[in-house]
């Protein structure tokens, strides 16, 4: 199988004050295409960390980066801004959607900064996405005008529009009800099964992370283990 992400002995050192703090004490990890993983563990452990490095949103203090084929670390600043406009779509828990602009807007806005030209392949690449996360009739609503799990399905609408190679969540249910989080949850997993959308999650939900292929649990900077799930 193709990794999109690999990690490669990550170190990450906070000084702070007089201390280092040892955010990731060497992290190697392998996600191929087309995987969904989540990445659970105790605040603190560094899983924050890991998401921010892997998508080139923090530079490491050693080791690799390699995102499809193109090793981050070795990238100026400049260059890791373009990569992430073309390898990454992110989605937080506080959606961070323009307030201002409707859902189509800010969908709009997102295919604008990616600026690629849209051929007819992509557009029904769009209409699929929108159709699967049931947000046809919901464009021209502004976010105030949307529930928690709608304004959560815009953003992730805008974080896969692009087709990224990448999809890195963190805690995308964390603001959610447990309605609207099993709704969130299932249209992640409709993303990654209908059209092969490779995702890596953060969350501290146990039921997040068993829609997930594979959890990924960290203890101190650590990976202390990293199992396949078995569906019935």
């Amino acid at each position: 199988m193709q990794a999109i992400l690999e990690t490669i002995d990550l170190k990450m050192t906070y000084r702070v004050g007089k201390v280092d703090v040892h955010a990731l004490r060497g992290i190697t990890l392998t996600v191929n295409r087309g995987e969904y993983i989540a990445i659970m563990g105790p605040s603190g452990c560094g899983k924050s960390t890991l998401l921010h490095v892997a998508g080139g949103m923090l530079t490491p203090t050693s080791g690799r980066l390699i995102i499809d084929g193109e090793d981050v670390t070795a990238m100026t600043d400049a260059q890791r801004t373009e990569m992430r406009r073309r390898k990454i779509g992110f989605v937080f828990q506080r959606f961070n959607l323009f307030p201002t602009l409707t859902a189509e807007g800010n969908l709009k806005l997102a295919e604008r900064i990616y600026s690629k030209h849209r051929n007819g392949a992509e557009s029904e690449a769009r209409r699929r996405i929108l159709k699967l996360l049931k947000l046809e009739e919901k464009m021209h609503h502004k976010p105030l005008e949307l529930s928690g799990g709608e304004q959560q399905r815009v953003a992730i609408a805008r974080a896969v529009v692009n087709q990224p190679a990448l999809i890195l969540a963190d805690e995308p249910t964390g603001n959610l009800d447990s309605e609207n989080s099993k709704v969130v949850l299932d249209m992640l997993r409709g993303l990654n099964e209908e059209l092969g959308q490779t995702i890596v999650m953060i969350t501290h939900n146990p039921e997040a992370a068993g829609r997930a292929d594979r959890v990924v649990e960290m203890r101190d900077g650590l990976i202390v283990s990293n199992d396949a799930l078995v569906r019935g």
